[in-house]
């Protein structure tokens, strides 16, 4: 799809342009990191050893703590997929390495190796890269970049792994999609959706899934990360963490609470109050009308976030 510049009521195509070097597109991603993948810088060109004698474009830490792979081409590579996987299996075998890495850089932090990140980012990527990764079921995302001439990068996720679910020929494919989301958090994940919900009464599990079927409806690419306190949905980064009660969901909303017009009776900043995942708004929801009520304020992250 083109990009177009809108000049009253003209529209002018804008033509692509390119980066001179992959080191160029590197170093803007590192230096950007937050904004993109909310991750923490550990290190660049980080080598692997004379064993294995690689080095990883960028070493980084998300937002919960897990390890974060980046590798970039400026073209089209089937080398940049078996690079990433040989390194997501290197990094699993030498987690002392990162967490010295990550030591150096940042401090003592506990390092959350219930998850691995690696993120693939490349102009395009051949059929063939994309049917191997999808059967090769690796935790790799295949992200595909558009640099334009005004200075617009454009990132778009086109892959991350998943597992089709038989039965549901014939069905929404939106809310298809959102129970494949779910199904595989269940099947693969180290916590589970199920957990959160279990015991917990039956009006409250009836607000979970309806707030979770509404969340991974926003975006084909949204991904449910069930950690050990509470659910992360994320894109490129947090937009809400819902932690599970027993009389009562709390959403923690990636919005600045400070920047709202007004604010329901039910919401508080806690920007300045520790709490269990990421964001600065919390949103108590007991009931339905409170959930509706809740549902722009995660939408409203969602857009601000760049969905």
């Amino acid at each position: 799809m083109p990009l177009f510049q809108i000049s009253g009521k003209v529209l002018s195509t804008v033509e692509q342009a390119g980066f001179a070097t992959e080191k160029e597109l590197q170093q803007l991603i590192e230096a950007n990191l937050e904004t993109v993948f909310n991750c923490r810088f550990i290190a660049s060109e980080f080598w692997t050893g004379n064993q294995h004698a690689g080095r990883i474009d960028t070493l980084a830490l998300s937002e919960e703590n897990n390890p974060v792979i980046i590798e970039y081409k400026r073209v089209e590579s089937s080398e940049l997929i078996n690079q990433s996987l040989f390194y997501l299996h290197w990094l699993a075998d030498h987690r002392g390495d990162f967490e010295l890495a990550v030591f150096k850089k940042i401090g003592n932090i506990s390092v959350d190796w219930s998850d691995i990140r690696v993120i693939c980012i490349a102009p395009n990527y051949r059929k063939y890269d994309l049917y191997a990764v999808q059967m090769m079921g690796a935790n790799i995302e295949l992200w595909r970049y558009r640099l334009y001439e005004n200075n617009v990068l454009h990132l778009e996720e086109i892959h991350r792994a998943s597992k089709a679910i038989p039965g549901n020929e014939g069905k929404d494919p939106v809310m298809v999609d959102a129970g494949r989301k779910a199904a595989i958090t269940r099947a693969t994940g180290v916590y589970t959706f199920q957990e959160h919900i279990e015991n917990k009464p039956e009006e409250i599990k009836d607000l979970a899934i309806a707030l979770q079927e509404f969340i991974l409806a926003l975006d084909p690419a949204m991904d449910e990360a069930p950690k050990k306190y509470y659910i992360a949905y994320r894109i490129t980064q947090n937009i809400v963490c819902v932690e599970v009660q027993m009389q009562r969901l709390l959403l923690y909303i990636k919005l600045d609470p400070k920047e709202l017009d007004s604010l329901p009776p039910n919401a508080r900043d806690v920007s300045d109050i520790g709490h269990f995942g990421t964001g600065d708004l919390e949103l108590s929801v007991k009931s339905e009308a409170e959930l509706a009520a809740a549902k722009p304020f995660v939408e409203m992250a969602y857009k601000k976030l760049g969905g």
